[in-house]
């Protein structure tokens, strides 16, 4: 249902105007009256013709009062020029010293980058290692599949490295997490 939020109503008809025959035959008494009133009155007339008059002049003023102006203003930048002090000498000399300044930086050396290793996976079936090693090769990446012998049995590793530091480390972490290789860990690479 269609909700009226300005209030509006739709416009009334009205009905169908009777014909009067009698009203036609009267002459309309509202023309007449407005004919009457439409021819202009004497003292309403001067008083135009006198404001309008009186604005010309105004007009006619303003605009040789701006002619004048700029010879007036003239003059007095002239007089203001002759009359204005020599310009003081600089005491300051921040100038100077700022130009001359030489700011010394200390930058801290940066710690030794150690080679690093990513391990992504880590399993007991050597063919699952060979699927995680192949899924980053399809990636770009190289990967090896190390065998290290645990507590009870054999565990194959998937890592790549080495790195040279941390930084190149993190971006290989980043675009294996970008193909979908998660919960790779970043170690220190000994031998």
């Amino acid at each position: 249902m269609a909700v009226d939020y300005a209030k509006k109503k739709p416009p009334k008809r009205r009905a169908a105007p009777k014909k009067r025959k009698a009203a036609a035959a009267k002459p309309k008494t509202g023309a007449v009256r407005n004919q009457r009133n439409r021819s202009v009155s004497l003292p309403r007339l001067l008083l135009t013709v006198l404001a309008l008059v009186v604005f010309v002049g105004a007009l006619v003023l303003i605009k040789n009062k701006s002619s004048q102006v700029p010879a007036k203003q003239s003059t007095q930048q002239q007089r203001s020029e002759e009359a204005l002090p020599a310009l003081p000498q600089e005491e300051w000399s921040y100038i100077e010293a700022l130009e001359n300044k030489e700011v010394e930086v200390v930058v801290p050396e940066r710690a030794e980058s150690r080679p690093r290793l990513i391990q992504c996976a880590s399993f007991r079936n050597e063919g699952d290692a060979e699927t995680m090693r192949a899924k980053i090769a399809f990636m770009g990446l190289e990967a090896q599949v190390r065998a290290t012998q645990g507590q009870t049995s054999m565990w194959y590793r998937v890592i790549l490295g080495p790195f040279e530091n941390l930084r190149e480390a993190q971006r290989t972490v980043h675009s294996l997490q970008r193909g979908g290789v998660n919960n790779c860990q970043i170690w220190n690479w000994t031998d």
